[in-house]
């Protein structure tokens, strides 16, 4: 897969997808500042005002191609290009399973930019041998649920968070909901040759 996608979301809005690097530090502090107090949250578990930490921006602009990623979606025809943005993790007990997550700015929501980094994220784990995707979820963050649950992801309860995992290797078992037909339209898309 290129390292910028040209693409257009389904409401036809030009974007650039990209994997962020250490120059992108500014920016992420920018996208974090700009989520709502519940969505950092939701996200980070921790509650930590408008400021990210640098450790944070450290593990989230870590250049280990091979273990970890994190793209992001941007619409350059506004101040703020920032959309969204997504990472894995690779496993350091089973290399075949990466955490994954992502965070959307909250005026975005529910326009697909979730599922097109859930897809380039997983075509690119997919070619470095990862199988699965794991996902975490507060138990009340029933928004994150449900769509992990529409792009195919199967979860249980721990008792203390939402676990849920996709499986990498089988396209054909997503289900017929608007966010896996746009995931496999995007991994149809997107998968080279």
């Amino acid at each position: 897969m290129q390292d910028h996608l040209l693409l257009n979301l389904r409401d036809g809005t030009p974007v650039v997808a990209r994997p962020l690097d250490p120059s992108d530090r500014e920016g992420l502090a920018e996208g974090y500042r700009r989520l709502s107090p519940e969505a950092r949250y939701q996200r980070f578990w921790v509650r930590t005002g408008d400021v990210i930490s640098d450790s944070t921006l450290d593990r989230l602009l870590n250049t280990d191609t091979e273990n970890h990623s994190t793209w992001a979606i941007l619409d350059r025809s506004r101040d703020y290009p920032g959309l969204g943005a997504a990472s894995f993790w690779r496993s350091k007990t089973d290399p075949t399973d990466a955490e994954f997550s992502v965070t959307v700015l909250d005026t975005e929501q529910g326009r697909g930019i979730g599922t097109l980094l859930l897809a380039i994220l997983w075509i690119q784990a997919y070619q470095q041998g990862i199988e699965t995707f794991t996902g975490y979820a507060m138990p009340e963050n029933q928004k994150a649920i449900d769509w992990l649950c529409d792009t195919g992801a199967t979860g249980h309860w721990d008792g203390y968070q939402a676990i849920f995992r996709w499986n990498l290797n089988d396209v054909s078992s997503l289900p017929m909901t608007p966010a896996a037909g746009d995931l496999a339209q995007w991994l149809a898309e997107l998968t080279p040759a």
